[in-house]
């Protein structure tokens, strides 16, 4: 399934992306009368576990065909979205995590995955602005997959890390390279405000597949930046969910973001870096889980 989360009256709305076009899960459930206990919202759906997402499934499957037009069935194109998870209680990012990044910034290939976390702060959804921080000069994009965790996972072995999870989307690891190189903590640069785009869907890890066979692109203003595949991580999703996991306990709802491809500008030799501007439209796109689309904007 490709979960949306849309704004609707200041208030977060659920809908599954259909052929039809998206079910606002809510309203149809008030235009059906239906007395099902489904889900409404992600959160509830990633709180409700499995019998969550089955009873949605089995109410979308069941909804009726005939009508035409029907008050709770809307168009992707009309849509305000929001970030995909809209209450993460942790999103834990992955530095340095593909080999060809690391040979871009002269890094050394690390030893052990790289932590470091961002704030629901930084969370914002598809075709949304992104304030450029006064405080910043170098602004970078940064192409990621985001695992979406759905089971509480504690000392999780690599073999079943991936029963854990929920499902993936794309995400754009927004950074201020001045700020996060200051010190040898990167958090300054990393947590300004909506410096995490997420989604436009969440989709569900049976949709998915394999998560480290899929193509990851970045564009700025329609220029190809970044161009890899997963398959180019340092540590894979299972690797990176079970070491995670002997750290701190993952609960339903919680975020990693896997690291970026090479093709950043901080990779670029400096007399041809050009950070973002007010203005540039930045689109991560990632195989099955759609494009991110999001622009800067001066604060």
């Amino acid at each position: 399934m490709k979960l949306i989360t849309f704004l609707q009256k200041e208030a977060d709305h659920m809908g599954v992306l259909t052929d039809r076009g998206v079910v606002d899960i809510e309203a149809a459930q008030i235009a059906l009368s239906t007395r099902a206990e489904v889900p409404v919202t992600v959160n509830q759906l990633l709180d409700g576990g499995e019998a969550a997402l089955n009873q949605l499934r089995i109410f979308v499957n069941e909804l009726p065909d005939e009508e035409v037009n029907p008050s709770w069935l809307k168009q992707v194109e009309d849509l305000t979205f929001g970030p995909c998870v809209t209450d993460p209680g942790k999103i834990i990012c992955i530095g340095l995590n593909y080999r060809r990044h690391a040979e871009e910034t002269g890094m050394a290939i690390p030893e052990y995955p790289i932590l470091f976390n961002k704030f629901n702060n930084t969370l914002t959804g598809h075709d949304s602005e992104v304030p450029l921080p006064r405080a910043s000069h170098k602004v970078d994009y940064e192409a990621e997959l985001g695992i979406v965790i759905g089971r509480t996972a504690k000392y999780v072995v690599e073999e079943e890390a991936l029963d854990y999870v929920f499902g993936y989307c794309a995400a754009n690891d927004l950074s201020a390279r001045d700020l996060q190189m200051r010190t040898s903590q990167w958090l300054a640069g990393k947590s300004c405000d909506k410096f995490s785009p997420i989604g436009p869907y969440l989709v569900t890890a049976d949709e998915v597949g394999d998560p480290n066979q899929l193509d990851i692109q970045c564009t700025v203003n329609g220029e190809l930046r970044q161009n890899s595949n997963t398959s180019d991580m340092i540590f894979n999703c299972k690797q990176i969910v079970s070491y995670v996991s002997q750290c701190m306990t993952l609960s339903p709802g919680d975020i990693i973001l896997t690291g970026t491809p090479e093709g950043v500008v901080m990779g670029y030799p400096p007399e041809e870096q050009i950070y973002l501007q007010a203005g540039d439209v930045i689109t991560v796109q990632i195989e099955k889980l759609g494009a991110i689309t999001n622009t800067m904007v001066s604060e």
